[in-house]
C-alpha cells in the first residue's frame, strides 16, 4: 500500500468528536459488504421552508433504493440558523435535526456529517430532488468497490435562457474532470473524517476544494471517482430569477481572478447568504 499506510491505526478528530481509522477503512474495508452498510444523508439548510418539504419528500422515497438492499439510512438536516419554519418542517417529516450557529454551507454540511453515523455520506443541497434511480446509481457505485467519492450531473427544475445552457457546460466538465457540483456529493465516511471535512474558511465552492483532496487520497489509495449522468440531479432554478445576471457575472469574474479572496469572503459570496428566496 503506498505511502506506508498499511496496518497503521490513526485516531482522527473531526467536527468535535474523535474516531480510530484504520487504513484499510480508507481503502475500502469498512465497506467490503461483510455487513449492511449505513448511508447517512446530509442535507444543510438555510431558510428553506418554501422547498425543504419537497426535497425531503423526494429523499425519502429516493432512499428506498439504498433500504431494498438491506442497508440502513438516515436523513439529517442541518439547521443553519434559519429564521422560518425549516427546522420544524424537518422534525415533522422526521428528519434528524441539529443546529449550526455560524451561517455558512461547509459548515453546515461539517455539522451534519459530525452527528452522522453512516458508513458513506451523501450530502444534498435544500432546493434539490434526487430521484430512486439516481441513488440506485449510487448505491451500484459503492457496491463495486472501487469508488472513494463521486456526484451527478444536474439539471435545472425550469428553463433559463443563459443557466439552462451554462449547465450543459458545466455537466461537460465534470464529467471530464471528475468536478463534484456542491448539491449533491457522496463518499466514504472515513475518507471525509481523514481530510477534515469542507474547509470552513470558504463560502462558496467548498465542494471544489474538498474534491481535490479526495482526489488526491483515490490515488493514494488505488481508488477512484465517479460522475453518474443517467439520471441528472433536479436542482432549483431560482438563482436565475432572483439575481441579476450582472450580480452573477460580476461574482464569476472576481471568482475567476481572485478566487480565494472571493469565497473567504462572505459580502462576496451574497447570492448564497442574503437571504433571498
Amino acid at each position: 500500500m503506498s505511502n506506508g499506510l498499511s496496518g497503521i491505526i490513526r485516531t482522527l478528530h473531526f467536527g468535535g468528536f474523535g474516531r480510530t481509522v484504520t487504513a484499510d477503512e480508507i481503502i475500502g474495508g469498512q465497506n467490503d459488504m461483510e455487513g449492511a452498510l449505513k448511508i447517512s444523508v446530509v442535507i444543510p439548510a438555510f431558510n428553506e421552508e418554501k422547498l425543504i418539504g419537497g426535497t425531503l419528500e423526494s429523499v425519502q422515497k429516493a432512499m428506498g433504493a439504498f433500504r431494498e438492499r438491506g442497508w440502513g439510512t438516515e436523513l439529517i438536516i442541518c439547521d443553519n440558523n434559519s429564521t422560518d419554519g425549516t427546522a420544524a418542517l424537518a422534525r415533522a417529516a422526521g428528519a434528524t435535526v441539529v443546529f449550526e450557529p455560524v451561517n455558512q454551507i461547509g459548515r453546515a454540511r461539517n455539522r451534519g456529517a459530525e452527528a452522522a453515523t453512516g458508513d458513506w455520506l451523501l450530502f444534498v443541497d435544500a432546493d434539490s430532488r434526487p430521484t430512486r434511480e439516481l441513488l440506485a446509481e449510487v448505491a451500484a457505485a459503492i457496491e463495486t468497490g472501487r469508488y472513494l467519492y463521486g456526484g451527478a450531473t444536474v439539471k435545472f427544475d425550469d428553463f433559463h435562457p443563459v443557466w439552462s445552457n451554462g449547465v450543459k457546460i458545466w455537466n461537460a466538465m465534470s464529467r471530464i474532470g471528475k468536478f463534484v457540483a456542491g448539491s449533491f456529493i457522496f463518499c466514504e465516511r472515513a475518507a471525509f473524517v481523514k481530510l477534515g471535512g469542507f474547509d470552513n474558511t470558504i463560502f462558496v465552492g467548498e465542494e471544489l476544494e474538498l474534491r481535490n483532496r479526495l482526489k488526491r487520497l483515490a490515488r493514494e489509495t488505488g481508488k477512484r471517482a465517479i460522475i453518474l449522468h443517467r439520471h441528472p440531479l433536479v436542482t432549483s432554478a431560482r438563482k436565475g430569477k432572483l439575481y441579476s445576471m450582472r450580480e452573477m457575472l460580476w461574482f464569476l469574474a472576481r471568482s475567476t481572478f481572485r478566487w480565494r479572496r472571493t469565497v473567504t469572503d462572505r459580502d462576496a459570496c451574497h447570492a448564497w447568504y442574503d437571504g433571498r428566496r
